[in-house]
């Protein structure tokens, strides 16, 4: 017999194996000699009351012993001389598209135009600590994608896109704690993923896959009205069955090649705004009642959201624990992000907070037709750049309280951001109507969490990359492009995922409909 029972636990008791079983056993009343087994299925943090305390959801064993679920990896085949896919970045949806290609049995040819994830370091080291910015490898570009130095967040609200557990179970095959399958909002952290990520590699390539890196593919070969493949660096062409772009959300040359090679893309919505940094310890005050928190306690969170004149603002990627990382993809622009390691012990919490894009915003440049999102995205990176005057990748800011009022802060709390911050007017270098939004919807949040509103955090510039501002269309039965068979795109820079998780699933559902096409 299985039964369910969910308990409330103090957090020092939470992690305690035999407590969580005397607690289940006490309360279905029953011999604890007849529980061969329990397990936590899930598990959630509630700050509401005065104390905050964990629920956990508990399946008990009793009579019998509990099923162990085969490996996802045991199944995996070589395919080294199967049909050949082939695949433009790796990010989670490229390398998620490739895992479920091998699964069914077919050979993924991988090409990424940064480095693997150790060589990867050495450039991102180069941005903290230089201000140089590598264009083909960098936060956004590289193994991984951006992914794996922001935070490992694992949460998705849309459960119909894809299998949730089979990509966290495959997670944990390659190396992530199996406690992910069980918190309600998971992570790994960045100081983690890389080294899954290096696994989920050498899975690919012991089963006969191919991955190409610092490999740019230059162009599309379509061959009557069908994509046969792709050419790299300007010179090596490669052929499959199918093309799967996977690009993430900053590539902004595909998109231009798409265009020029008249394949159909479209713009699409995005946010756009700054990224806010408060004192962790603030925020534990203010969501635990507590400061410091108890040592059981994980770094506390927020999500922050309102309508100001018709628009939504609202917190984004928030990273308690975490750190402020510099993410532009191109020299003479800065673009900031968020990133935790895993025990999310950083004195910063950070949260991007955003505004919607709308057409009003996009007049000026309304010429560009479908690239006016992003040519007013770039225009704002640009215009953060260089406020120091040193050429180098300080970031401009304000302390919250002078950012509301309009006026240059002249000193600024200490910071996580490695490069440096400057001070600067972001309210005059911010487009007016996003500004405007900004200033009135933190000052709301400031009413909903008492202590938020102050002179504590910094509002740093510019949190530009929340999602592309261009869609790649396919269909939605065949997941492929209405107008060139062959060609399947996938994840974050085709417009239909937002995270990790959103983009390993969408990589799995079009690998599969890659193998009914081509099938």
């Amino acid at each position: 017999m299985i039964k369910e029972v969910e308990l409330k636990l103090l957090p020092s008791e939470a992690k305690d194996e035999e407590k969580i079983k005397a607690r289940a056993i006490q309360k279905l009343r029953i011999s604890a000699d007849k529980v061969n087994a329990i397990r936590v299925i899930r598990r959630s943090i509630d700050a509401r009351g005065s104390r905050p305390f964990f629920t956990l959801k508990v399946v008990l064993y009793i009579d019998e012993v509990p099923a162990v679920e085969p490996s996802i990896l045991a199944s995996f085949q070589a395919v080294g001389k199967n049909k050949r896919i082939l695949i433009v970045g790796a990010g989670p949806a490229g390398y998620f598209a490739a895992l479920q290609l091998i699964e069914q049995g077919f050979k993924p040819i991988i090409f990424d135009r940064g480095k693997d994830v150790q060589e990867r370091r050495k450039d991102l080291r180069a941005i903290q600590q230089f201000g140089e910015v590598n264009p083909h490898s960098n936060y956004c570009f590289g193994e991984g994608g951006a992914g794996t130095y922001s935070d490992g967040k694992l949460y998705t609200r849309s459960h119909k896109r894809g299998n949730i557990e089979k990509v966290l179970r495959l997670l944990v095959e390659h190396g992530a704690s199996s406690e992910i399958l069980m918190d309600a909002h998971p992570h790994i952290g960045s100081n983690k993923l890389p080294k899954i990520v290096a696994k989920i590699r050498e899975t690919i390539l012991n089963h006969g896959g191919e991955i190409h890196f610092d490999s740019w593919v230059t162009d599309l070969l379509i061959r009557n009205g069908q994509m046969v493949g792709v050419q790299v660096n300007g010179k090596e062409e490669y052929q499959g069955e199918a093309v799967v772009l996977a690009t993430g959300h900053s590539a902004r040359d595909i998109y231009q090649l798409l265009h020029d090679k008249k394949i159909k893309i479209e713009a699409k919505p995005y946010a756009l705004g700054v990224r806010i940094e408060h004192p962790q310890m603030l925020i534990d005050q203010i969501q635990y009642n507590q400061s410091p928190r108890e040592e059981d306690l994980p770094a506390s969170s927020y999500r922050l959201a309102c309508q100001i004149e018709g628009r939504g603002v609202f917190s984004f990627c928030m990273c308690p624990g975490g750190l402020v990382v510099p993410a532009a993809t191109a020299p003479g622009e800065v673009v900031v992000n968020g990133m935790s390691l895993s025990r999310r012990d950083s004195a910063y919490a950070n949260s991007g907070t955003v505004v919607a894009v709308e057409m009003e915003d996009l007049q000026p440049f309304a010429h560009l037709g479908v690239f006016s999102g992003l040519a007013f995205q770039q225009s704002v990176e640009q215009k953060m750049f260089n406020i120091a005057g040193d050429g180098s990748q300080k970031a401009p800011a304000q302390r919250l309280t002078d950012f509301v009022q309009g006026k240059l802060s002249t000193s600024l709390p200490d910071t996580s951001y490695i490069p440096g911050l400057a001070p600067g007017p972001l309210h005059e270098l911010l487009p007016e109507a996003i500004y405007q939004r900004l200033r009135q919807g933190v000052k709301r949040f400031g009413q909903i969490m008492k202590g938020y509103f102050t002179e504590e955090a910094n509002v740093i510039g510019v949190e530009s990359r929340t999602s592309s501002p261009i869609r790649v269309p396919r269909n939605p039965d065949t997941l492929m492009h209405d107008e060139v068979k062959g060609f399947f795109p996938c994840g974050e820079g085709a417009g239909y995922a937002g995270g990790i998780l959103s983009a390993a699933m969408d990589g799995q559902n079009v690998a599969k409909a890659v193998v009914k096409y081509v099938n």
